[in-house]
């Protein structure tokens, strides 16, 4: 529901985006400095959109888990499969999900109704504040531009497109733990993988995804294959909700330069758009929470000192995850995409401790050496063309 405070005003934080990096920020400034007041400016009517969050339970630190904590969330004991031709396997590692209706209501019960300011779409934002559409300024001391994803010529890459199904079931599916990656399927022209979690005996939400070089999405044609796969499995019951979507899979490119185009002087950038996500599997929970609780502590600065932090910090994540970017070309450049499917299936047939800090985004040197040696899934000489290569702009042309 979407709540239409007074249109002006004046705050010392004022967070624009009510995703989840946004959402988090909102919470975590409220906890630790609760004397400080904020708005979270949302344009829809319900913060976090039509989404599901998920995560394994090593990604985040203790501080990051108390945050979470909040959050009703699904938990899976007992790990997680995967499964390619001629290869099934289960891991370990437990795994969680958060579904943005429970997001949205939990940051409506915990944080102050005044900072709520869903169904308000911005129309322009500096250091000072926020002109909101329709007429009103909210002055504030800082400002965290949290908003979704643009892409930029600056920036190569692929995409992750989807279509997701939550379905009650007819009969219990009897699926006990997440399927991760199902990729035993027909790849149809991209990597394809079914992604199966089940939510209560006779509910589960199966997401059909593409690792693909066109954003292209049909939902009508992905909701037939989920229908199709679903069927083969004994899952036929009725949809009763569904969520669709496009990321980046950037793999390259200089983000300086992107920043720059959508930043405004004194600003912080993040979320999505300050690219704080996993280049490669577009995870972006565990950063979304690290970044929150950072701001947090940070809360009382100015708004430029706030914004050289966050900075720096963008500046510090895309360092650290080069290492995914470069995969990404492998996977886009170097494999065919009916083919793609090979360079996971090698990956999972490393070790558990190696694929975990992998999804975590902190593999260390020698994990990252044990991923590129060995056979390798490409030609030869299409993974080393790949690694120099640059591969295509998310963007064609030039952005005004």
């Amino acid at each position: 529901m979407a709540t239409t405070p007074s249109p002006s005003g004046s705050v010392d934080i004022a967070i624009v985006g009510g995703g989840l990096a946004g959402g988090l920020i909102a919470l975590a400034v409220h906890r630790a400095r609760p004397a400080l007041s904020f708005a979270l400016i949302e344009a829809g009517d319900g913060f976090g959109g039509n989404h599901r969050w998920s995560w394994f339970e090593g990604d985040l630190d203790a501080e990051a888990e108390a945050l979470l904590a909040a959050f009703p969330q699904k938990r899976w004991r007992g790990g997680h499969s995967v499964r390619f031709p001629g290869m099934v396997r289960h891991l370990a590692a437990d795994y969680r999900s958060l579904a943005s209706r429970d997001f949205d209501a939990t940051l409506r019960r915990l944080l102050p109704q005044q900072a709520i300011r869903t169904g308000s779409r911005v129309a322009a934002l500096d250091a000072a504040g926020v002109i909101l559409e329709g007429g009103g300024r909210i002055a504030a001391r800082a400002v965290i531009d949290c908003r979704d994803f643009v892409p930029s010529p600056h920036l190569p890459g692929g995409w992750q497109v989807f279509v997701g199904h939550h379905i009650r079931t007819r009969r219990p599916h009897s699926l006990s733990a997440p399927i991760i990656m199902d990729a035993d399927v027909p790849q149809h022209g991209a990597y394809r993988f079914v992604y199966s979690l089940p939510l209560a005996e006779d509910e589960i939400f199966v997401e059909d995804t593409y690792y693909a070089d066109s954003p292209a999405l049909d939902q009508a044609l992905l909701a037939e294959r989920i229908a199709a796969y679903c069927k083969d499995k004994g899952w036929e019951g009725e949809v009763i909700a569904r969520e669709a979507g496009v990321l980046p899979v950037v793999t390259g490119g200089d983000a300086a330069a992107h920043r720059a185009v959508f930043a405004q002087p004194g600003v912080a950038l993040a979320g999505a758009r300050g690219l704080f996500a996993h280049p490669l599997t577009s995870y972006t929970l565990p950063f979304a929470a690290g970044n929150a609780l950072a701001i947090a502590e940070a809360a009382d600065m100015d708004g430029r000192a706030l914004a050289a932090l966050v900075e720096r910090r963008a500046a510090a994540h895309w360092r650290t995850t080069r290492f995914y970017r470069d995969l990404g070309r492998m996977l886009f450049l170097a494999a065919a995409p009916e083919e793609r499917w090979r360079i996971f299936a090698r990956f999972y047939r490393l070790p558990e401790p190696l694929i975990e800090r992998f999804y975590a985004g902190r593999s260390t040197v020698f994990d990252k050496l044990r991923v590129l040696t060995g056979k390798p899934p490409v030609p030869i000489h299409r993974g080393f063309a790949a690694l120099l290569g640059k591969g295509a702009p998310l963007v064609q042309g030039e952005t005004e």
